[in-house]
């Protein structure tokens, strides 16, 4: 499926800490609507003039809405985009929302060597990329899927350790868990539906272009 309408070019951004970062990068590259917020009840925001459409979304749907050609374009954090396993174009590393994945364990009860976790229950927003990794040690793990605190399951005895993401690790030393090992970093990229891509592709190459552009530029400074 392709995106709605040839003459708009439809992007999907992330409601939470990546959309104020997003919508002041696109800025820069005239890439605007009024009204753009993510508190905005309007869920599609579109700039006639230029022919922008702009989708706001849970930060989880972008890549079904990008998949699918609901959206040309998405913004998305590689944790999520990893995790989706959907079939998208990933067309350049924004820098921003940086953070990592990894598995953390209570102080208390850390054990010698990563293998010593295996057979053990693991509390995750990324199941599949918790599975993906604990096969690579040859580990097999129960996964408990949960999407709140995650810091939660090891503390009332869901799982024995977890599988998040982190930024400073704050919570992570406020609920005495310790890092065991880093699993992937993860940074905010831009994504394309496939057929968008080929059907858009000179708008869309422009796009990058322009982006690349600024991001080089801030880079050096």
């Amino acid at each position: 499926m392709q995106s709605n309408n040839m003459d708009y070019l439809t992007i999907a951004l992330p409601k939470g800490k990546l959309f104020g970062l997003s919508a002041e990068l696109l800025a820069k590259i005239g890439y605007t609507a009024e009204g753009l917020s993510d508190k905005s009840r309007k869920l599609v925001i579109t700039n006639e003039e230029k022919k922008i459409k702009f989708i706001v979304s849970k930060t989880a749907d972008v890549p079904t809405y990008v998949e699918y050609g609901a959206a040309d374009i998405g913004v998305i954090g590689k944790d999520v985009l990893l995790e989706s396993g959907k079939d998208v174009y990933e067309l350049l590393d924004l820098g921003f929302g940086r953070c990592h994945l990894m598995m953390a364990v209570p102080k208390s009860a850390k054990r010698a060597k990563l293998t010593d976790y295996n057979h053990t229950r693991v509390a995750t927003k990324f199941p599949h990329i918790a599975e993906q990794f604990f096969n690579r040690h040859g580990m097999q793990m129960e996964y408990i899927k949960l999407n709140g605190s995650i810091e939660l399951g090891p503390i009332v005895g869901l799982s024995e350790s977890i599988v998040d993401i982190v930024e400073t690790g704050t919570t992570l030393k406020e609920n005495d868990l310790e890092e065991i090992v880093s699993i992937q970093e993860a940074t905010a990229r831009l994504i394309a539906n496939r057929v968008s891509f080929k059907m858009k592709f000179d708008r869309i190459h422009t796009m990058v272009s322009d982006l690349r552009k600024i991001l080089e530029s801030e880079a050096a400074k």
